[in-house]
C-alpha cells in the first residue's frame, strides 16, 4: 500500500504528504477553532470563517515545518550529500539522508539550520506585530502572531538534546569532537532516552501527551544507536567475504508454476534470470505471490521479473549494500566485479553477519 503521495519538488527534492497528514490536518484545524484568542479562533461569531481561518493557520504551519526541514537539506546539499525526499506526517516533516556526514561540525551545522529558519520565520512573524500594532486585534494578525509563537516552540523543541530531534545531533556533534563516532552516538541516545524518561515521568502526572512524546523521543534515541552501531559493523565487512558464490538462476521461459516449485525446494526468496550468458533481470517470491493459482500455468518469469537489476560491486563494504536494500526496498543485490554477476546478497546474509560479529 502507497502510505505517501508527492505533491511537489523543491531544490530537486520530492515533497510528499503522508497518509496520518489526512489524520493532522482536520484535528489542527479543530484545536485552532476550538481555542479562543489568542491561540486560536474559538472567539469568532461566524463558524464559517473560524473554520476558514483555522484551515489556514493549519497549511501556513505545516508550510513552516516544511521550510525547517528544507533548511537542514538546503546544507546538506550544500555540503554534498543526497536528499531523497521530505515527507510531511503526523509528528511534523521528515527529511530523508541516503547517509549522516561523520565530520561533526557539518552534522551541527545541518542540524541547526532547521531551528535556525523556524527561529528566522518567528522574528520576521512577532516583527511584523510589532511594527503595526493597530492591526494586532485583525484576523490575519492572530494567524500571524500564532505563527511565530508556534515556531519558536518548533525551534526550541527540536533542539532538545535527544534523538530524533536536532538538538541530539548537536550534542553527538560536541561528543563527536571528543571520542569516536559510535561512541558519540551511544552517549548522545543515553541522554536522550534520560530526558525521555524524566519527560514521560512529568507527563504522568501532567499531561498525557507528554507521554506520547516521551515515548516517540526514546525510541528514536535507541534507533539511532542501533543503525549507526549496525553501519559501522558492516562497514568492516566486504561485500564479497558475506555473499553467496554458488549464483542459482531461472531461466526466463518457466512458469510460474515451475518457479514456485522451484523456490520450495532451494528455499530462497530471490533468483536471477539469465539466458545463455545473459542476466535478463531478477524475481522474487514477492513478485509470484502476486500471482493467482489459477493463472499460474499460464504465466512466465520472463512476463513477470524486474528487468531493472540493482547491483553492487564485490569490493564495496557491506553497509552500503545495507542502505541500498534500505533504499530500493528491496532485499537482496545481485553482486558484480568487473562487469560479471559473482554473486548475490540477501538482507539476510547481512543480518546474519550482524549476529555473528556481535558475538565475538
Amino acid at each position: 500500500m502507497k502510505t505517501s503521495v508527492q505533491i511537489a519538488r523543491v531544490m530537486g527534492i520530492p515533497i510528499k504528504l503522508h497518509i496520518t497528514f489526512l489524520l493532522v490536518l482536520p484535528l489542527f484545524a479543530f484545536i485552532f477553532a476550538s481555542n479562543p484568542a489568542p491561540y486560536g479562533f474559538g472567539d469568532t461569531t461566524s463558524a464559517i470563517t473560524k473554520y476558514i481561518l483555522s484551515l489556514v493557520t493549519t497549511i501556513l504551519l505545516f508550510t513552516c515545518i516544511l521550510l525547517h526541514e528544507l533548511g537542514h537539506s538546503y546544507l546538506a546539499k550544500k555540503y554534498g550529500f543526497k536528499i531523497d525526499s521530505i515527507t510531511l506526517l503526523l509528528f511534523g516533516g521528515v527529511a530523508s539522508m541516503e547517509e549522516m556526514p561523520r565530520d561533526p561540525s557539518m552534522e551541527a551545522k545541518m542540524a541547526i539550520a532547521g531551528p535556525a529558519v523556524s527561529f528566522s520565520i518567528a522574528a520576521v512573524c512577532l516583527g511584523t506585530i510589532a511594527l503595526f500594532p493597530s492591526f494586532s486585534a485583525t484576523a490575519p494578525m492572530r494567524i500571524i502572531w500564532l505563527i511565530g509563537y508556534i515556531n519558536i516552540i518548533l525551534a526550541v523543541f527540536n533542539l532538545l538534546p535527544a534523538f530524533p530531534m536536532d538538538g541530539g545531533r548537536v550534542l553527538r556533534a560536541f561528543y563527536a569532537k571528543r571520542m569516536s563516532y559510535v561512541k558519540a552516538t551511544q552517549h548522545a541516545a543515553y541522554v536522550g532516552k534520560m530526558f525521555a524518561f524524566i519527560m514521560g515521568m512529568f507527563g504522568l502526572l501532567f499531561n498525557v501527551w507528554l507521554v506520547m512524546i516521551a515515548f516517540f523521543v526514546y525510541i528514536g534515541a535507541s534507533e539511532e544507536e542501533r543503525s549507526t552501531q549496525i553501519s559501522f559493523t558492516l562497514e568492516k565487512v566486504p561485500v564479497r567475504k558475506i555473499m553467496t558464490r554458488e549464483i542459482v538462476s531461472v531461466p526466463p521461459s518457466w512458469t510460474i508454476e515451475e518457479i514456485i516449485l522451484f523456490m520450495f525446494q532451494k528455499k530462497h526468496m530471490g533468483y536471477p534470470v539469465i539466458e545463455g550468458n545473459d542476466l535478463k533481470g531478477i524475481i522474487t517470491f514477492t513478485d509470484v505471490h502476486k500471482v493467482p493459482p489459477q493463472e499460474r500455468a499460464n504465466i512466465r518469469v520472463s512476463d513477470l521479473m524486474t528487468p531493472e537489476v540493482i547491483s553492487i560491486n564485490a569490493d564495496a563494504d557491506s553497509s552500503e549494500a545495507l542502505k541500498l536494500m534500505t533504499i530500493k526496498k528491496i532485499g537482496r543485490l545481485l553482486v558484480t566485479e568487473n562487469g560479471s554477476v559473482v554473486g548475490i546478497l540477501s538482507r539476510t546474509d547481512l543480518m546474519r553477519t550482524l549476529m555473528f560479529l556481535g558475538e565475538q
